[in-house]
């Protein structure tokens, strides 16, 4: 990929990207952080990237690992300071994205990966089992159980408005799709 190439694609999916990791880790400035970090190491490697197996996808990975990574020395390094030090929070956005993303932090970390791709990247099942490096029954198995408990954990945290509205539907990924195995998306 030469440099003009390079530059495009990183116009184009930096974006994307950073919301995709958002999602997965919770933490706005973590994402773009590890985006960028992300982007870095693929300029280095940009010659011998292949854009048939999606650069997108490795950049992604890369800052999937390194949110993960950042986030674990974090935990560890929380366990040394003083735990009743809070940072501020900032302002919250409509609160079926607040909820959802909410919802998707209650998760287990794989379900919640193999949710944000499917649903929100919208990678194929067969793209988000090479890209999780797992079966795609498993991938199907995580996407399901992490559905059910979103649709649990999602009818607990949003407020009845009494307009009728099911807030809880409207912000689910899975809202209007069907089961993995019966899919759409399942390309």
């Amino acid at each position: 990929m030469d440099e003009s190439t390079f530059d495009a694609f990183y116009e184009t999916s930096f974006d994307r990207i950073v919301g995709q990791i958002h999602a997965m880790c919770g933490n706005v400035a973590e994402a773009q952080d590890c985006v960028q970090e992300a982007f870095v190491r693929a300029w280095d490697k940009r010659r011998s990237l292949d854009q048939q197996e999606s650069p997108e996808a490795w950049v992604r990975t890369v800052a999937y690992r390194l949110a993960v990574s950042r986030w674990r020395r974090t935990r560890h390094k929380d366990k040394l300071t003083d735990p009743t030090i809070q940072p501020a929070q900032p302002a919250q956005p409509d609160i079926t994205r607040v909820a959802l993303a909410r919802a998707l932090q209650e998760l287990p970390a794989d379900q919640r990966r193999a949710i944000v791709l499917f649903h929100l990247c919208d990678l194929p099942l067969t793209e988000v089992a090479k890209e999780v490096r797992a079966p795609i029954g498993t991938v199907k198995a995580r996407i399901t159980r992490g559905r059910r408990a979103l649709a649990i954990l999602l009818a607990d945290q949003l407020p009845d408005d009494g307009s009728g509205a099911d807030h809880a539907r409207a912000a689910s990924p899975a809202a209007h799709v069907t089961t993995p195995k019966g899919s759409s998306h399942a390309r």
